[in-house]
């Protein structure tokens, strides 16, 4: 019995012990994050890009020093997307109001490389672009204390953005954007692609939750609201649809004539466009460039 006893009471002190352990680790966690050091301001004038950087508490913003070339004219089939994307843009480099952007649909329709271009166009006249991952959008309100008074243009970049249920970066995103006590900066901008028009996963279930009442008021249900709620935030949505087979081989030859085909010899080349992005299930700028990378590296030879 008394074997008994002492076997309980070392439980005990076992299980005390381990609870002022982890109670230890989550105020040395706290310590460590209330005193992490601030992000340090890079060069503003080394580079036109940069990424957010996280090791640890450790953050720092990393200059981007080989950009990609894109420029808008290589942007085939969306001459609408890049109109409105431009427009909003050099509206913001100058110092007029313009809105957080939006860009969804199809994959491999140009829209990371439509923010690219515009960078490249108007990184001249003082725009910046700082891309973060979905991960890193907690930091959100670090890099904006730390923007806010610069005088050049920033945007803040989440390309391939989507949430899954209970993410922290989805709320930290929300409160940057239209839900925060402090005003959002004005010499920043947040642009985000996704193939989800409302950046979340969404259910048949769901529909479920809304109700008709008996004088057919319809109430929506809180679910689909909080779903709805992120993307509403943006002040400018630009959808982005498949490319039919025209558009496709257009792009394909502006593509081959960039990598040194001649208009005839791009022309030829139809046909095993088609049968490449037939391979892949897919019509699309992004598969119009790898097969142009791959038929004018096999032509060359």
């Amino acid at each position: 019995m008394a074997k008994r006893d002492d076997a309980h009471a070392g439980a005990d002190r076992g299980g005390q012990l381990s609870a002022l352990l982890d109670q230890a680790e989550r105020v040395l966690t706290r310590l460590e994050q209330a005193f992490a050091p601030a992000p340090a301001a890079p060069d503003w004038d080394s580079a036109a890009a940069f990424r957010w950087r996280k090791r640890g508490n450790h953050t720092w913003l990393q200059a981007v020093r080989h950009l990609s070339p894109i420029a808008l004219d290589d942007l085939q089939g969306i001459d609408e997307q890049k109109r409105r994307v431009e427009r909003n843009t050099g509206q913001f480099t100058a110092g007029r109001p313009a809105n957080n952007v939006l860009l969804t649909g199809a994959r491999g329709t140009g829209k990371s490389s439509l923010v690219k271009a515009c960078l490249n166009k108007y990184a001249p006249r003082g725009l910046r672009l700082i891309e973060m991952d979905k991960t890193d959008l907690v930091d959100l309100p670090d890099l904006m204390d730390l923007l806010m008074d610069r005088p050049e243009r920033f945007i803040v970049f989440a390309d391939d953005l989507s949430f899954d249920e209970g993410e922290v970066g989805y709320k930290a995103l929300k409160s940057v954007l239209d839900g925060s006590i402090a005003a959002q900066a004005d010499n920043v901008l947040i642009y985000a692609t996704s193939n989800r028009r409302h950046l979340l996963p969404e259910y048949m279930h769901e529909n479920l939750t809304y109700q008709h009442t008996e004088s057919g008021e319809v109430h929506p249900g809180e679910v689909v609201e909080e779903k709805i709620s992120l993307s509403d935030r943006f002040g400018l949505w630009v959808s982005f649809y498949p490319f039919d087979q025209d558009h496709y081989l257009r792009i394909v030859e502006h593509w081959l004539q960039a990598f040194g085909a001649t208009p005839k010899q791009a022309s030829s080349a139809h046909a095993e466009a088609l049968v490449w992005a037939l391979e892949r299930g897919s019509r699309s700028g992004r598969i119009a460039w790898q097969f142009a990378r791959d038929y004018a590296g096999r032509k060359a030879r």
